[in-house]
C-alpha cells in the first residue's frame, strides 16, 4: 500500500506490558467509527501491514492494540512513535454539510485590519482550541480559530475573513 492510498489515524505512543501490547494516540477525530482489522505502520517511508488481534478504544483519544506476530515487548519497541494509517476505502463518509476547522487548510486568511495574511498551511488541534498557521511576509504566524474571531467563511472562494484582536500578531511582526 502507498501513502496516497491511505489516511493517517495516529501513532504508537508506548508499549504496555510484556506481551507486545501498544498504546495508540488517535489524531483522527472520528476514531470510534473506524474498523481495525489491519493497520499500516510507516516504517522508514513504507507502509507495513500489522494485523490487529485485539483493540480496546478509550475515551481519551487512545486505544490499546495487540497485533498478530507482535507477542513480546521487544517486538513492540520497533513500533514506538510510528505513524499508523488505514486504507482510504475505510475512511468514514462525512455529511456534505459537516465542516471542521481542519477543513480551513488551504484557505486564504484575511484580517479586517491587516488585510490578506496568506494561505493557511496548517491547522492544529490543541486541548482548548484549534490554531491556524499562516506564512505572512516570510514569517510563520499562529492564531486561534474560534467563533469570536471568525467573521465569515467563504467555502466556494476558500476565503476566511477574521477580526483578530489588536496586538495578537505583534509578537510575530516585531523585528
Amino acid at each position: 500500500m502507498k501513502h496516497e492510498e491511505a489516511f493517517y489515524i495516529g501513532y504508537v505512543t508506548k508499549s504496555r506490558g510484556l506481551k507486545g501490547e501498544v498504546q495508540v494516540f488517535f489524531e483522527f477525530d472520528e476514531y470510534e467509527q473506524l474498523t481495525f482489522d489491519v493497520v499500516f505502520a510507516d516504517m522508514n517511508g513504507k507502509l507495513v501491514p500489522y494485523f490487529v488481534s485485539s483493540a480496546k478504544l478509550q475515551a481519551n483519544k487512545t486505544g490499546y492494540f495487540n497485533f498478530d506476530d507482535v507477542d513480546h515487548i521487544d517486538k513492540a519497541q520497533e513500533l514506538l512513535k510510528k505513524k499508523l494509517y488505514l486504507p482510504i476505502a475505510q475512511k468514514p463518509e462525512r455529511d456534505e454539510n459537516e465542516f471542521f476547522y481542519t477543513d480551513l487548510k488551504g484557505f486564504t486568511a484575511i484580517d479586517e485590519t491587516l488585510g490578506e495574511l496568506g494561505e493557511i498551511i496548517e491547522v492544529n488541534e490543541y486541548p482548548q482550541q484549534f490554531i491556524a498557521t499562516v506564512l505572512y511576509n516570510g514569517t510563520e504566524i499562529l492564531f486561534p480559530l474560534n467563533e469570536d474571531f471568525i467573521i465569515e467563511i467563504d467555502d466556494e472562494e476558500k476565503i476566511l475573513t477574521l477580526g483578530l484582536p489588536e496586538g495578537l500578531l505583534d509578537i510575530y511582526l516585531e523585528n
